[in-house]
């Protein structure tokens, strides 16, 4: 065979666009791969979009990243991005010199997966990073579309998470890299919902505390999203990973799920008046934006008209975020916002929910996830090397 060469390219290259759309050549056909839009990753001024891999996306105002291609004979075989995030960095403090692979996409070719691995550590490395962390988009903070899938295959994933060959975490570890961090989801059928126990549970705690709930409103939504912001950011301050997400992060995404929002799926809790805990569940945009690879082809256009036609009877729900501030962990304010969120999700007929991601070593959330009927079905992994 022809041998595997590298392209580094930067921002506002005219390669980006070939850089986002391999995934589609390599995995035609796949019944369960859900890639982004290409105006989340390129930008739409039709849609309103910023994209990941433009130079105006808030990502790059506190981060240095690079691109890199890998080609056989002039054929595009892979591709892989290196960053330093150096928010994270500063985040983290004295010793947390960490470089951040992703977007890594390659065929079934081991040469071009380790030539890839390699431009990327020696860029990092050139930076004066001491470890190397991914795979993510571009770094691996809580709230980022990350990791690589280990199992659970045969299923799609929900939104905002990856799916990917078997053969990803295999090549990783013959290169060297070794697992840092699992991710799991657990699969709940609302059908097999323990109702009368967690209807006692919750009845409990209105009886017991005076905790009060609402969903969120869109007549303020800017204003919820600023909400949702600061529980966020006391809730996951101390789990693996994590990053103070910024306002202009929080905007973008936003912008990518407002379409699809079902307000009864997103509730506050407060005690006294102050927020303490958020819950965030959205109807699966993936069950509509999944490529079918017909005629019409599967544009950002076909995929979002299919999307605007379908938003209000897609029946798998993603449980994408929930959190409560220090202090109010033990009041009983997670059961007592499930509960409310199961009964609305039933009478809205929804079929299905997905609680993901889900830290390996967060007990608490995982056992309230199986207390609510879920079944694990899908793990992702973070892997890491030192340099």
């Amino acid at each position: 065979m022809e041998p595997i060469t590298t392209e580094e390219f930067g921002l506002g290259d005219a390669r980006m666009r070939e850089f986002a759309r391999l995934p589609w050549r390599l995995y035609k056909g796949d019944p369960n791969w859900t890639p982004p839009l290409d105006a989340d990753l390129l930008g739409s001024r039709l849609l309103g979009t910023t994209g990941l891999l433009t130079a105006k996306h808030s990502y790059h105002e506190h981060a240095d990243v690079t691109h890199f291609l890998a080609r056989r004979s002039g054929r595009a075989v892979g591709r892989i991005s290196a960053s330093i995030n150096h928010r994270f960095n500063e985040h983290y403090g004295i010793g947390a010199h960490l470089g951040f692979f992703g977007f890594f996409e390659v065929e079934e070719d081991y040469e071009a997966a380790a030539a890839l691995l390699d431009a990327a550590r020696d860029w990092i490395a050139a930076r004066g990073m001491s470890c190397m962390r991914g795979p993510g988009e571009y770094s691996n903070a809580t709230y980022e579309r990350q990791a690589v899938l280990v199992d659970g295959f045969d299923t799609p994933p929900t939104v905002e998470c990856t799916h990917n060959p078997p053969y990803y975490g295999e090549f990783l570890e013959r290169w060297g890299l070794a697992k840092v961090k699992d991710y799991h989801a657990y699969m709940i059928d609302l059908a097999e919902v323990p109702e009368e126990r967690l209807a006692r549970v919750a009845d409990a705690i209105r009886r017991r505390n005076r905790i009060e709930t609402r969903t969120v409103r869109m007549d303020v939504f800017q204003a919820e999203v600023r909400r949702i912001i600061a529980i966020y950011n006391q809730a996951w301050a101390n789990n693996w990973g994590f990053l103070p997400i910024t306002e202009g992060e929080a905007d973008s995404l936003a912008d990518t799920l407002k379409p699809i929002l079902d307000p009864g799926l997103v509730r506050f809790a407060s005690v006294g008046g102050e927020d303490v805990a958020v819950l965030g569940a959205f109807p699966d945009p993936n069950w509509a934006l999944r490529p079918r690879w017909g005629l019409l082809g599967d544009s950002d256009a076909v995929r979002v008209a299919r999307l605007m036609a379908v938003r209000r009877h897609i029946p798998r729900v993603r449980l994408m975020f929930f959190g409560i501030v220090p202090g109010q962990r033990m009041a009983g304010i997670d059961a007592l916002l499930f509960e409310e969120t199961y009964r609305y999700a039933l009478e809205h007929g929804y079929r299905t929910v997905e609680a993901s991601m889900l830290l390996e070593d967060n007990d608490l959330v995982l056992r309230a996830a199986a207390f609510m009927g879920g079944k694990q079905y899908k793990t992702w992994r973070i892997y890491q090397r030192e340099l």
